[in-house]
């Protein structure tokens, strides 16, 4: 994917905004993947899978919280620009994940206009019109969902942690709307991206993310990610 005209200040791993391969299947039966053989993890994918199944070991495995108290607004109300270069973080995620990306006129480009986007959740491609009826075509994912992280530590955190949490490109992705609202707050046992060739990658960066704020996992979440990445490498 083509990187924004503007640097973002946050630094991502490498292959962040790779397609990542990995065929594998958790136990649990997910709708809409379909058959086809996913290609082989390359080597730099391989190496990022290993840190991740590495990560994984040091995550606390506990019980799923209660989600009394929980709001969007417990994370911040709205998008912000914490890494303060102009622009709030749904327009930097556009820009980086969207290709041939057009601006608003303004002296920061910033609000991203359309672009065309290649979908890693289902592999399909869709071209972005920013409007009240197309906007929601293409939302922004927290790839590990702020409900999730709400029952599963993220309670005890600070209003910082939680707004830089919400806002981390680490753990933004943009993705296909109604595929965004399909997955909700599930986590890695319940739900999985139906292109198969984006799982490695997707529980990778699940990983990476709560190893990075200290979130911990269900048994059942671990037991998941940790078939798939050792598949992945």
């Amino acid at each position: 994917m083509r990187l924004p005209r503007r640097t973002l200040s946050v630094v991502l791993i490498a292959s962040t905004l790779g397609l990542a391969s990995c065929s594998a299947l958790t136990s649990t039966d997910f709708s809409g993947t379909n058959g086809a053989q996913a290609a082989a993890p390359s080597a730099d994918q391989k190496a990022e899978y290993s840190e991740s199944l590495e990560q994984l070991e040091d995550i606390a495995i506990k019980g799923r919280a209660p989600k009394t108290g929980y709001s969007r607004e417990q994370f911040s109300n709205g998008w912000k620009d914490t890494d303060n270069n102009g622009c709030d973080a749904r327009n930097d995620i556009l820009a980086r994940d969207l290709e041939n990306v057009e601006y608003k006129p303004a002296r920061v480009e910033c609000v991203v206009l359309s672009g065309t986007f290649d979908d890693p959740y289902t592999g399909k491609t869709i071209n972005f019109e920013r409007g009240q009826t197309t906007s929601s075509a293409v939302q922004i994912d927290h790839i590990v969902a702020l409900s999730d992280a709400w029952q599963k530590g993220a309670q005890k955190w600070s209003k910082d942690e939680r707004l830089q949490f919400a806002n981390d490109p680490l753990n933004l992705l943009a993705s296909d709307g109604p595929t965004n609202a399909s997955k909700g707050d599930k986590d890695a046992a319940t739900w999985l991206p139906p292109n198969k060739d984006f799982r490695c990658e997707y529980v990778s960066r699940q990983t990476q993310v709560k190893a990075k704020y200290g979130a911990w996992m269900t048994q059942a979440e671990h037991d998941a990610i940790k078939k798939i990445l050792a598949s992945c490498v």
